[in-house]
């Protein structure tokens, strides 16, 4: 790693435990900073998580993450991101090493806010898909996106984030990026489970990780862990389990009864 000052890690979430631990003899006293979205599949923690068990409670670390497809971010199409540490100092630091004129970087305390953002909507872009694979409409679309944002924010309150950090690029950002964009693989996941496609042809189509599907479940176990309603995200996890199909999945949601739009 020669005379780097810091170490960034972009890879999917399922490889993120493997990687600290085959560079940690290599980075002495070096920061390490990722822009992985999602949780380490069959333990449901998250990535901040993991990195303090591999690399012990003291290291500097921090997330990079927001609405940024790496296609666009490599054409330098103008992409706004937001740094997410507990060391407010190196955030920052790692906010000045990467902003540039078509690259803006904030920085932020909220870890987990922004770690909870990018992964819930991994799940919600699913849903979005799978209605638009549907074509239930653009009315459908607004309404998962709305109330899939309600989601979200019902679960980080039950978990002590911030809800700015939910509402900021981390969040609704993300959220609204991954629903709308073709070059999402979430969204193009559930555009193919929406037309019927399993979720192992969807997989051989896309041909790249779809954190989503992973995700989806691990969304579910802390809705349940914090006792927090989450309709769309568990309707989700059951459509990618097969235990409903997408159309009963739309089904049972529109069956439920009316209640307070907000808690």
């Amino acid at each position: 790693m020669g005379e780097a000052e810091a170490v960034l890690v972009v890879s999917p979430s399922h490889a993120f435990a493997d990687i600290l631990t085959r560079i940690k003899p290599l980075l002495g006293d070096k920061p390490v900073a990722w822009a992985s979205k999602g949780f380490e599949p069959g333990t449901g923690r998250f990535l901040h998580q993991v990195a303090e068990d591999i690399l012990g409670p003291d290291k500097p670390i921090a997330l990079v993450t927001g609405p940024s497809f790496a296609k666009d971010v490599a054409a330098g199409k103008p992409t706004l991101v937001t740094v997410a540490s507990t060391h407010p100092e190196f955030a920052r630091q790692v906010a000045y090493a990467l902003n540039n004129d078509r690259f803006r970087v904030y920085y932020s305390p909220d870890l987990m806010g922004a770690e909870l953002g990018g992964a819930v909507k991994n799940v919600l872009a699913l849903a979005t898909g799978i209605c638009d694979g549907m074509q239930l409409g653009d009315n459908t679309r607004a309404a998962i996106l709305t109330r899939g944002m309600a989601e979200m924010m019902r679960l980080g309150k039950a978990m002590g984030v911030k809800p700015e950090t939910l509402m900021g690029l981390s969040g609704l950002g993300d959220l609204v990026l991954t629903c709308t964009g073709d070059l999402s693989r979430n969204r193009r996941m559930g555009l193919a489970l929406g037309q019927g496609k399993s979720v192992e042809a969807a997989k051989a189509e896309i041909g790249q990780v779809v954190e989503g599907i992973g995700t989806a479940e691990e969304v579910v176990r802390l809705a349940d862990k914090y006792q927090v309603d989450m309709p769309i995200s568990r309707h989700v996890l059951k459509v990618i389990n097969s235990e409903l199909t997408p159309q009963q999945a739309v089904d049972e949601l529109m069956r439920r009864d009316p209640r307070p739009e907000f808690d």
